[in-house]
């Protein structure tokens, strides 16, 4: 590894598995310090939970008990990440649910929990982030940088699954918004579109009709992993992107350009 991410203390919101675990142990690789703000430390895919994988390798890491839904956790992490390291550098909001239901079949407080985490936790979050990175001092032109997991499905439909797409659309949107208003404070805000990734968690997304469904539809001759999520968010999160914000980038195999 190269040590891009060297010193930089980030939050990463839903780290214990799947595509935030990858987030996790690819920046712990690069040289970040981390603070995992999740509900539960078990691995939904299995193996050793996230904060010890990353303290056996040396890292720098705390963990702390997350419901991004709550304004009151959400400070609490960031609160944590400037106490513990001196600074916020970055801001990985990842944490999502769906229900895997189409409009006639979704209740209310169905629509709202999965509103409350994919897209009210992106805004407590980013909110409590953004006001600690304003108490900061300019580093090499930047005060702080966000990085959200939207989905491809914030831009197409979502296969029966009415609210986990129509939040992802309002991640997308909150990502230019946070971008437009905070650029001239030198806080930067991008996020990452994942297609089809496979993470091994077992659910309705492993379903056999699914995967043929994604399959069909990526061009390239395999579906996605985490690392290539986890990658994207990486640039993201580096010094390599110098002049990039309120941008939605695409991991998806070409999905979206077929």
């Amino acid at each position: 590894m190269t040590g891009r991410l060297l010193g930089k203390s980030i939050v990463i919101t839903g780290a214990s598995s799947g595509i935030g675990r990858a987030i996790a142990c690819r920046f712990a690789a690069e040289g970040a310090r981390l603070v995992l703000a999740d509900i539960t430390t078990d691995v939904r895919e299995g193996g050793v939970p996230t904060i010890e994988r990353l303290r056996a390798d040396g890292c720098e890491a705390e963990f702390i008990c997350t419901d991004v839904s709550s304004e009151a956790d959400a400070r609490r992490a960031i609160a944590l990440a400037v106490e513990r390291f001196g600074r916020l550098d970055g801001l990985v909001n990842n944490a999502a649910i769906g229900i895997g239901k189409p409009l006639l079949e979704a209740s209310l407080a169905e629509w709202n929990r999965v509103f409350a985490v994919n897209l009210t936790g992106v805004f407590l979050m980013s909110r409590a982030a953004v006001a600690a990175m304003l108490e900061q001092e300019v580093r090499d032109g930047v005060r702080g940088r966000i990085v959200n997991i939207s989905s491809q499905h914030g831009m197409i439909a979502c296969p029966e699954d009415i609210a986990y797409g129509t939040s992802k659309a309002g991640v997308v949107y909150i990502t230019r918004q946070i971008a437009a208003d905070y650029a001239k404070d030198h806080i930067i805000c991008n996020a990452v579109a994942p297609g089809k990734i496979v993470t091994g968690k077992p659910g309705r997304a492993a379903e056999p009709r699914w995967m043929d469904y994604s399959r069909s539809r990526t061009p390239m001759p395999r579906l996605g992993v985490p690392d290539d999520v986890a990658n994207t968010a990486l640039f993201l999160a580096s010094d390599d992107a110098t002049f990039i914000t309120g941008e939605n980038i695409l991991v998806d195999g070409g999905w979206m350009a077929a």
